[in-house]
């Protein structure tokens, strides 16, 4: 076994049944992911499956004008590179390091191989994506229907709940990439919630320093995100 695999640095290592575990962790790899490295292009054939630990990946679906959106982060409650469990080998989502840290890959043949076993891990996956197509549709919702102040709010606290402190660093040209829309938007509803003492923004660093204030500014998109993780994946935040 792989001693230097720290099981509880992800929530997914946490739940997989140790002689499943004995399986995976000699083939786990430490990475760092440095902010705006590409985990896997739109289209492409995913060789790797990404287990974030301190990193925050983006799912971004980008147009053919070069405009994007987000419709999804992973944190170290998941996974990147989900769809090759559900019998494709690439997916139209670009996977993108939003915040750097570190994680583990894993070949995608071994993962896939033990998802086939058909026992916990496929179960604990299962759990997971249906979790991720909750966050991808309320994302979709949120998008279409909330203020742009609300969807900043949903998005810092998404981020916050996959890191491990207050700070975020995000320049605002990303932040407006990430939401699908113009950066002087992101500009606008970030000062406003530096005004009213939510957040401090300073040369690409954003402090949260209100969570509750956060949290009653956003839309109910972000509870029903959080409570849908909760079920599914009860232990996901509890340290």
């Amino acid at each position: 076994m792989n001693n230097a695999v720290n099981k509880d640095a992800n929530w997914l290592f946490r739940s997989i049944p140790q002689d499943c575990w004995d399986r995976l962790v000699p083939h786990l790899e430490e990475s760092a992911l440095p902010l705006g490295k590409v985990l896997h292009e739109s289209g492409a054939k995913m060789q790797y499956v990404y287990f974030p630990t301190t990193a925050i990946v983006s799912l971004l679906y980008e147009l053919e004008n070069g405009s994007s959106a987000e419709i999804a982060v992973v944190g170290n409650e998941g996974v990147v590179g989900i769809s090759l469990l559900m019998g494709g080998e690439s997916t139209l989502s670009r996977a993108v390091v939003q915040s750097a840290g570190m994680g583990y890959k894993i070949k995608s043949a071994r993962v896939v191989a033990e998802f086939g076993r058909s026992g916990p891990v496929m179960h604990l996956f299962l759990r997971y994506i249906q979790a991720l197509i909750t966050q991808m549709s309320q994302t979709a919702v949120c998008n279409r229907h909330h203020t742009l102040d609300q969807q900043l709010c949903r998005w810092l606290l998404l981020s916050a709940d996959r890191l491990s402190s207050n700070e975020l660093v995000m320049t605002q040209e990303l932040i407006a990439n990430m939401l699908g829309v113009r950066r002087e938007g992101v500009t606008e509803a970030a000062s406003a919630l530096q005004r009213v003492g939510l957040i401090k923004y300073s040369r690409g660093r954003i402090t949260m320093l209100d969570r509750p204030g956060l949290e009653l500014r956003t839309c109910e998109c972000y509870a029903v995100v959080k409570k849908e993780y909760d079920r599914l994946l009860p232990a996901t935040f509890a340290v």
